[in-house]
C-alpha cells in the first residue's frame, strides 16, 4: 500500500529524508530543487513528442566534480558524460525535445542546480543500457552508478527515483509507493513458485550425482529457485512493455478455462534446466583450475581449460535461448485473455477464457509479502475490472491455484486463496532492486 492523495512535493520530502541518511560525503539538495526537479519531470510524462509518450531519466549529477572517487580499475563499458557546449534551463520544453535523443535504455540526462537552486541540464550519460540490463535480469552484473540518484520518467504521471540500485519511491499518479512487495522471493507465492520449480531442483540432483558427485544439492537448491523467479520477473517485464494489459495463470486444474489458442510449449523448461547444468559445469572447471594454480602447481591439464571455455560459450548460449523463449511467450498476452501454464511453468495456451462466475464477497489486500493475517485489508472485488474479476473468480473457486494480471499502465497484482480468503497482492517488484550499502539504515 502507498500514500494516497500523493504530489511530486511528497516524493520529494520522501526522497530527501532518505538522502540524508546516505553515507556519501556529497550534500543533499535543497528541498525546493527536489520539488521543482519532481515537479517538472511530473508533468513532463503527460506530454508527447511526435504522438509518443514522453520517456526520459535524469541523473542528479554535479558538473564541477561528476566523478568524485572513481574506482582503480576502470572498466570498458563504465559510464561517461558528454557535455553540451552550453548548459539548458530544465523546462518540460527542454525535456521534452531531449527525450528523443535520449532513449532511458542508453542514455539518462546530466541535471544539476546553481547557487539559486535553478536546474539546468548540462550533458547526457551514456552505456546505460548495462544498468537497466541488470534491473531486467539480463545480466548477471551490475554497473557503477553516477551522480546522486537517478529518476525515471516511465509512464504517465509515473516517477521512479532510484539511488544505485535501490528503489526510494515510486510516483504513480497519486499515490506514493515507497517499496514493492518482494512477492516472489518471501510469502506464500513464493512457496507456490519454488514448489513448481520441483521438478528442475529433481533434474539438477540428478545431474550433480552422475557427473559432480563432489557438489551437494543442497548449495544449488538456492540458485534454482533464483533462477526460476529470475525468469517468470523477466516475463512479466517484457509484458508490461506491449502497454496491452494481459493475465497469467499457472495451474494444473484446467476446469472451467476456454483456451481459445492451445498449444504446448515447453522449451523454456529444458532451457532453464541446461542453463543450471552449465552453469555447474563451469563454476566446477573454473574451481578446478583457481584451486591448482593457488596450490602452487606449475601445470595443470588443458582439459580444464577447455571445459571452463566450453562450458561458459555453452551458458550463453542458453541463456540467448532463454530470452526468445520469454519473448516469444510475452508476446501471447497481446491476444485477449489468459497465458495458461501448468504447475511446471510448460505454456499450454493463450488467449484463454476463464468461465468460473462464482465470486467471494470480499477479498484481502496484502500489504506485506507474507500475508499476514492482522494486516490484510478487505476489499470489495465488484470495484476491479473485468480482467481482474475473472481471475479473482477463478482463484477463488480453484485452490493452489496462482493468478497473475497486468494492467495497461503496468501495475502488476497476483492471487491466491489462503484457507477460506482471497488475497490480493499488488505494488509488486519485478525488478533487480539492490540494497545500497551507502544508505544508513534507521534501527
Amino acid at each position: 500500500m502507498g500514500l494516497l492523495n500523493a504530489k511530486p512535493k511528497d516524493l520529494a520530502l520522501h526522497v530527501l529524508e532518505k538522502l540524508q541518511h546516505t553515507k556519501l560525503s556529497l550534500p543533499a539538495p535543497p528541498l525546493s530543487v527536489l520539488e521543482d526537479l519532481f515537479e517538472c519531470l511530473f508533468f513532463t510524462s503527460m506530454r508527447t513528442e511526435e504522438s509518443d509518450l514522453v520517456k526520459v531519466t535524469v541523473t542528479l549529477i554535479d558538473p564541477e566534480n561528476p566523478d568524485p572517487k572513481p574506482p582503480k580499475q576502470i572498466v570498458a563499458e563504465r559510464w561517461s558524460c558528454v557535455k553540451f557546449d552550453l548548459p539548458l534551463e530544465m523546462t518540460i520544453k527542454s525535456l521534452v525535445k531531449l527525450s528523443k535523443a535520449s532513449d532511458p535504455s542508453s542514455t539518462s540526462l546530466a541535471v544539476y542546480y546553481d547557487q539559486q537552486g535553478k536546474l539546468f541540464i548540462w550533458g547526457m550519460i551514456d552505456q546505460a543500457i548495462h544498468y537497466q540490463n541488470f534491473l531486467n535480469y539480463e545480466s548477471e552484473s551490475g554497473s557503477e552508478q553516477p551522480g546522486l540518484f537517478q529518476v525515471s520518467i516511465n509512464d504517465i504521471g509515473t516517477l521512479n527515483v532510484l539511488f544505485d540500485y535501490e528503489l526510494l519511491a515510486t510516483l504513480k499518479q497519486n499515490v506514493l509507493v515507497p517499496r514493492y512487495l518482494d512477492v516472489f522471493t518471501i510469502g506464500p507465492v513464493s512457496k507456490i513458485l519454488k514448489a513448481n520449480a520441483a521438478h528442475l531442483k529433481s533434474e539438477l540432483e540428478t545431474f550433480l550425482l552422475a557427473s559432480h558427485k563432489e557438489e551437494y544439492f543442497e548449495d544449488w537448491e538456492a540458485f534454482m529457485d533464483g533462477i526460476w523467479i529470475q525468469i517468470l520477473s523477466r516475463l512479466l517485464l517484457r509484458i508490461q512493455n506491449y502497454h496491452h494489459g494481459g493475465a497469467i495463470l499457472i495451474t494444473d486444474d484446467h476446469n472451467e478455462i476456454d483456451v481459445k489458442y492451445k498449444v504446448r510449449y515447453d522449451r523454456l523448461k529444458f532451457a532453464i534446466s541446461n542453463y543450471a547444468k552449465e552453469t555447474v559445469n563451469n563454476y566446477v572447471a573454473e574451481t578446478m583450475i583457481d584451486d591448482h594454480i593457488s596450490s602452487g602447481k606449475k601445470a595443470i591439464a588443458k582439459n580444464w581449460y577447455l571445459e571452463e571455455s566450453r562450458s561458459l560459450f555453452a551458458k550463453k548460449e542458453i541463456a540467448d535461448e532463454i530470452k526468445g523463449c520469454i519473448s516469444f511467450l510475452a508476446s501471447h498476452t497481446c491476444v485477449d485473455g489468459v497465458l495458461l501454464f501448468s504447475r511446471d511453468m510448460v505454456s499450454q495456451g493463450f488467449g484463454g477464457v476463464l468461465k468460473t462466475r462464482r465470486m467471494p464477497r470480499k477479498i484481502f489486500v496484502s500489504p506485506t509479502a507474507t500475508a499476514s493475517p492482522k494486516s490484510l485489508i478487505p476489499a470489495d472485488p465488484s470495484h476491479f475490472g473485468t480482467r481482474h474479476r475473472s481471475m479473482i473468480a477463478y482463484c477463488w473457486n480453484h485452490p493452489g491455484s496462482l493468478g497473475l494480471v497486468i494492467s495497461q499502465d503496468g501495475e502488476i497484482r497476483a492471487f491466491h486463496r489462503i484457507d477460506e480468503k482471497l488475497i490480493m497482492w499488488e505494488n509488486i517488484k519485478t525488478q533487480q532492486f539492490l540494497k545500497s550499502k551507502k544508505l544508513k539504515r534507521r534501527n
